[in-house]
């Protein structure tokens, strides 16, 4: 596992670690029959062994990865950039070989992937094209996210910086996440929003994700509304003909603005 990962310092979600991988005699054949497993259980579109095994550059990616992992933890880095960047050229998948990957991990489609060196990918998450696990600062450091187990990232998200997203948690399609997600929520928007908690391994479902921002601005002209109704209504009843008529109507809209103003607050 890197030397990245301090389980003295817990994240602010739920994060399980990613299962290191065994190495023991055998254990090769059991990890590709589950990853050919996860392939089958994430994707419709698959037929077959034979097709997974020779048609899916996500899971090539991943398989590359393995490989230059260890040549990177034995301090053969260059040997391991060299072998990632083949791996790249072939999938359309950057995986930095210091980059930490669980268990049944799946790269959906897979171009345009990027994951930075101090990444973490727990066991089970799906991945889909154009995702960046990318960092915000330039120290040798701890600079980029950490998944979950479970976690779901919709197609050309954005997740930068030392965050964290928790087991279960789903990313929408195109969002650039800068803070923490909590285990089981959903984060949409750029930058991104929690938009539901509805629990862990819930589906993402991509052609019906909340808009955080028109939820906003539904909201506005909710009480944009009740206020010109308000007005309306004090306007059709100030008594024009007495010195404090328009005084008095200009207190009850300051009044009136004040309670709605401070009922939003509430």
């Amino acid at each position: 596992m890197s030397s990245f990962w301090n389980p003295g310092e817990p994240p602010a979600v739920l994060v399980t670690p990613p299962t290191p991988l065994e190495d023991t005699p055998g254990a090769f054949a059991r990890t590709v029959m589950e990853d050919l497993r996860a392939v089958q259980r994430n994707d419709p579109a698959a037929r077959g062994a034979v097709e997974i095994l020779t048609a899916y550059p996500g899971l090539h990616a991943i398989w590359v990865h393995r490989l230059a992992n260890k040549l990177w933890h034995r301090e053969l880095t260059t040997t391991a950039r060299l072998l990632s960047h083949f791996g790249r050229a072939m999938t359309g998948v950057e995986i930095h070989p210091g980059a930490t990957i669980g268990q049944r991990v799946f790269i959906d489609h897979g171009m345009g992937v990027v994951v930075g060196e101090t990444a973490i990918i727990g066991d089970d998450c799906l991945i889909y094209k154009g995702v960046v696990l990318g960092g915000t600062s330039l120290e040798r450091q701890k600079r980029h996210p950490t998944l979950g187990r479970g976690v779901v990232v919709g197609s050309n998200a954005c997740i930068l910086g030392n965050i964290a997203v928790g087991d279960g948690a789903r990313v929408g399609s195109g969002s650039v996440v800068i803070r923490d997600v909590p285990a089981g929520a959903t984060a949409v928007g750029v930058p991104s929003r929690i938009v539901s908690t509805t629990g862990r391994h819930a589906p993402l479902d991509h052609a019906d994700l909340p808009d955080p921002v028109a939820s906003v601005l539904r909201s506005l002209l909710h009480d944009l509304e009740g206020l010109t109704e308000r007005i309306a209504r004090l306007e059709s009843g100030v008594d024009r003909t007495g010195e404090d008529g328009p005084e008095a109507a200009l207190s009850d809209v300051r009044r009136e603005l004040a309670d709605v103003f401070s009922e939003d607050l509430d």
